[in-house]
C-alpha cells in the first residue's frame, strides 16, 4: 500500500536493509513494555521500567551484534563506540518508557496476551498473520486491542491509515474467535496520545475485501513484473532509493518468471468491425 516496488525489493528481491536507531529503539522500547507486566503489579513503576533498557539494549545486542555499527565513532582516531550518542539513545528510550506510564497504568492492568501471533485464512484462501503488542479482556469478555508506537501520532487526514492495521488485527481475532475487539488503541509514545476506535462488522468485512483486491494486485504484479513506486516524503529515508527510477536509479534484474499477458477476449459486439446491434 505503501509504495509496491518497495515491496518487490524486500520480499522478492529481499535487498538487505540497514538498522536504524529510531527501529531499533522501538525494539527496544516494545521489549521493556512487554517485561514490565512479568512483575508483579505493585511493581510495575517507572523507574524500574526505565532501568529496564539497558538490559533490554544488551540482550538485542546480544542477538544481533551488528546493531553496535548504529553507534560506531567516526574519524580514524576514535576506534569503538561513541559511548556519548549511544547514551542520548538510551535516555530517547527512557524517556520514552516514562511517557507510557502517563498514558496508562500498568499496574491495574493484566493482558490477556503478549507478543501474540495470529493467523488465520480468510474464505477465499488468502492467509492473515500478525503479531499483537497486547490482548486485553474485560470481566464482561470485550476485548481490546492494543499497539504501542515510538513517533508521533497521525493528523487527523492519516489517521485511518494508522488504524487500519489495527482493523488487520482485529480481523484476524474475529475470524479466529467470533467476536468483534470492542476497541483498538494506538498508544503515541512520541507525542503522548492515545488513538483509539471502536470497530464493527461492516468495518472488518470492509477491511477483508480491501486485503483481497490488494493480494490480487501483488499477484497482478508478482506474475507480470510491473512494481511501479509511489514517491511520497517517505523516500528521503528509504534504503533502495537509488535503486529506485523516480530518482534516476535502475532495479536490479526481476528474479522471478515474467508470466506473458494473456489476449482480452472481447465480446462479439465490441470487436472491430462488428455491425451495431440493432434498437
Amino acid at each position: 500500500m505503501q509504495c509496491p516496488l518497495l515491496y518487490r525489493f524486500r520480499v522478492i528481491d529481499k535487498l538487505p536493509e540497514a538498522p536504524s536507531a529510531a527501529a531499533t529503539r522501538g525494539t527496544v522500547v516494545h521489549a521493556v513494555l512487554e517485561r514490565v507486566f512479568d512483575m508483579p503489579p505493585g511493581q510495575r513503576v517507572a523507574p524500574r521500567a526505565r532501568a529496564m533498557v539497558v538490559r533490554e539494549w544488551e540482550r538485542l545486542l546480544a542477538k544481533r551484534p551488528e546493531l553496535a555499527g548504529l553507534f560506531r565513532a567516526e574519524g580514524p582516531d576514535e576506534p569503538g563506540v561513541d559511548e556519548e550518542r549511544l547514551a542520548g539513545w538510551l535516555a530517547e528510550a527512557e524517556a520514552l518508557v516514562e511517557r507510557w506510564f502517563s498514558l496508562e497504568d500498568p499496574g491495574r492492568l493484566e493482558p490477556a496476551e503478549r507478543e501474540l501471533f495470529v493467523e488465520t485464512r480468510l474464505e477465499s484462501g488468502l492467509r492473515l498473520r500478525g503479531v499483537i503488542d497486547r490482548v486485553d479482556v474485560a470481566p464482561t469478555g470485550e476485548v481490546r486491542i492494543v499497539d504501542y508506537k515510538t513517533g508521533k501520532a497521525p493528523g487527523p487526514r492519516f489517521e485511518n491509515e494508522a488504524l487500519f492495521q489495527m482493523k488487520f488485527y482485529a480481523l484476524v481475532l474475529w475470524r479466529l474467535r467470533g467476536t468483534v475487539p470492542r476497541r483498538l488503541q494506538l498508544v503515541y509514545l512520541g507525542s503522548g496520545e492515545v488513538l483509539t476506535y471502536d470497530p464493527d462488522e461492516s468495518d472488518l468485512r470492509s477491511v477483508e475485501r480491501k486485503l483481497v483486491a490488494l493480494w490480487e494486485a501483488i499477484r497482478r504484479a508478482t506474475e507480470s513484473g510491473d512494481w511501479r513506486p509511489n514517491p511520497t516524503r517517505l523516500c528521503d529515508w528509504c534504503d533502495h532509493k537509488a535503486r529506485c527510477p523516480e530518482f534516476g536509479g535502475t532495479p536490479p534484474p526481476y528474479p522471478l518468471m515474467i508470466q506473458p499477458a494473456l489476449p482480452v477476449e472481447l465480446p462479439e459486439q465490441a470487436r472491430p468491425g462488428a455491425a451495431e446491434p440493432s434498437p
